[in-house]
C-alpha cells in the first residue's frame, strides 16, 4: 500500500467523520460479542472440570491460529480491502458462535469440541485483528489521530462492559443461549464494517502466497526489531501481561474466593470494562501528550499492584475495585502502545507490523492465560495471581533501568515514522 491521503483544510475540524463512527460502532459489537462469549465459556468450562488449567487451555487454543496465521493475516490486511477483510474474519467469528451454541443445547460433557471451536474462532480473529485495528488509522484525519485512538479504546471497552453482564444473565435463560447474542453480534457488526467507504488509501491489487507472505511478515518482525521504541513498547505489553494475567482465572476466583455465580462473574468481567471504559472517555477528550514514556511505565507498574490485591482479597467489592483500577492502567498502556505504533509504522508495512505485534498480544493475552491455568492448578489460586502481580512490577523496574528510548519518550511527535524518536532539541 502506498500513502495518498492528505489532510484536507476542514481535516483539522474536531469533527469526527461518520464513517469512522460506523467503525467504532463496529468494534464495540466485536467486543461486546467476544468477551461476552469469553467469560461464559469460561465458566462453562470451569463448572464442567473445576480446573484452573483448562482455562488457561483455552488461551493457548484461541493462541495457536493467531500465532500460526500471522504472516498471512499481515500481508492481507495490506494486500486487500481492509473492511472486507475485517468483514469476513467476523463472518467466521459469528459461525464459530452458531457452533458453540449447537453443541452447548446437546449438555455437553467433552471439551475437545469447545477447544476445536476455539481454534476455528482464533483463525477468525488471526484475519480480522490486523484489519480492524489499522483501519482507524486509515480513515482518521492526520490531525485527529490520537483522538480516534481513544474512541476506538472506548467503544471496545463499551462492548467489555456491556457484553459480560448482557451474557450473564442470558445465562440464566439457558447456556447456549448467550451464543445465539454473539452470533446477532458479530452479524451486525459485520453488516456496519461492509457500509464504510474505503478509506483514500491505494490498496495493492496483487495475490499473495504463503511463502510470499512468510518473507512479508519478516520484513515486519525485522523492522520491529531494528527500532527500539517499537521493540520495547511491544516487549514491555508480552512481558507484562504473560506474567500478570489473572483475568483468565476469574471463573476459578468468582466461585472458590468470592462465592458468586454466572451473573456475579459477569459483573466482575465487567468491571474490566467500567474502568478501562471511564479512562479511555476520560483520554478521549484529554489524550496523553507528555511523558508518554514514562506514563507507559507507571501504568504497567499500577497493573501489577492492582493485580496483586486481586489475588489477595475475598471481599467482592474490593475485587471489583482492584478490576477497574487494573483496566484503567491498561487502557492507559493500550492507548499509548496503540497510538505510539502506528505513528512509528510507515503506511506501506502497517498491516505487517500490526500482524505481528498482534502475535505480542495474543502471547501475552492467550498464553499468559495458559501461564496462569498452570500455575493456579500447581500453586493455587491466591499464588499464582499474585506472584504474576509481582513479576510485572519487576518487569517495569528492568525496562526502566534498560530500555532508556522508551522511558525517555515525551510526545508522541518524538516518534517518526520509521520507528524511531526525534531526537529533542537541546
Amino acid at each position: 500500500m502506498s500513502e495518498t491521503r492528505t489532510d484536507t483544510p476542514g481535516s483539522s475540524s474536531s469533527r469526527i467523520p461518520v464513517d469512522i463512527r460506523l467503525l467504532l460502532l463496529a468494534l464495540f459489537f466485536t467486543a461486546f460479542s467476544t468477551v461476552g462469549q469469553i467469560t461464559i465459556l469460561g465458566k462453562q468450562v470451569f463448572d464442567m472440570t473445576g480446573r484452573a488449567f483448562d482455562l488457561g487451555m483455552l488461551g493457548l487454543a484461541e493462541f495457536i491460529p493467531v500465532f500460526v496465521l500471522a504472516p498471512v493475516a499481515g500481508s492481507v490486511a495490506d494486500t486487500f480491502d481492509r473492511r472486507r477483510v475485517y468483514a469476513a474474519g467476523l463472518i467466521g467469528e459469528a459461525l464459530s458462535s452458531l457452533a458453540f451454541f449447537a453443541y452447548v443445547a446437546t449438555d455437553p460433557t467433552e471439551l475437545w469440541p469447545i477447544f476445536v471451536i476455539v481454534v476455528l474462532f482464533g483463525t477468525s480473529r488471526a484475519f480480522a485483528a490486523p484489519a480492524s485495528r489499522a483501519l482507524p488509522i486509515d480513515l482518521a484525519p492526520l490531525s485527529l489521530v490520537e483522538r480516534v485512538v481513544a474512541l476506538r479504546s472506548l467503544s471496545f471497552q463499551a462492548g467489555i462492559i456491556g457484553g459480560p453482564i448482557v451474557f450473564g444473565f442470558v445465562f440464566l435463560l439457558g447456556p447456549q443461549y448467550p451464543y445465539l447474542v454473539a452470533v446477532v453480534g458479530f452479524a451486525s457488526a459485520t453488516v456496519i464494517a461492509l457500509s464504510i467507504r474505503a478509506p483514500r488509501i491505494e490498496q495493492l491489487a496483487r495475490a499473495t502466497g504463503y511463502r510470499e507472505a512468510i518473507r512479508a511478515a519478516t520484513e515486519g518482525l525485522r523492522f520491529i526489531r531494528r527500532k527500539p521504541v517499537l521493540r520495547g513498547a511491544i516487549s514491555l505489553d508480552l512481558f507484562a501481561v504473560l506474567l500478570g494475567g489473572a483475568v483468565a482465572l476469574l471463573p476459578a476466583i468468582a466461585e472458590q474466593r468470592l462465592g458468586v455465580g454466572a451473573v456475579g462473574l459477569g459483573w466482575l468481567r465487567a468491571s474490566i470494562g467500567i474502568g478501562a471504559g471511564v479512562t479511555a472517555a476520560f483520554l478521549a477528550v484529554r489524550p496523553i501528550r507528555r511523558r508518554v514514556g514514562p506514563n507507559l511505565l507507571g501504568a504497567v507498574a499500577l497493573f501489577g499492584l492492582a493485580t496483586i490485591v486481586l489475588g489477595l482479597t475475598r471481599n467482592y467489592v474490593v475485587a471489583l475495585v482492584a478490576l477497574m483500577v487494573l483496566a484503567g492502567a491498561d487502557a492507559i498502556s493500550v492507548f499509548i502502545r496503540a497510538t505510539l505504533v502506528p505513528l512509528a509504522t510507515p503506511e506501506a508495512m502497517r498491516g505487517r507490523v500490526l500482524a505481528v505485534e498482534n502475535v505480542f498480544i495474543g502471547a501475552s493475552n492467550e498464553l499468559g492465560a495458559v501461564e496462569s491455568g498452570l500455575a493456579g492448578q500447581w500453586l493455587g489460586i491466591v499464588p499464582a495471581v499474585v506472584t504474576g502481580g509481582v513479576g510485572t512490577i519487576l518487569v517495569v523496574i528492568g525496562f526502566w533501568l534498560f530500555a532508556p528510548s522508551l522511558r525517555s519518550i515525551d510526545r508522541f511527535s518524538d516518534i517518526r515514522a520509521d520507528g524511531r524518536a526525534q531526537p529533542r532539541p537541546a
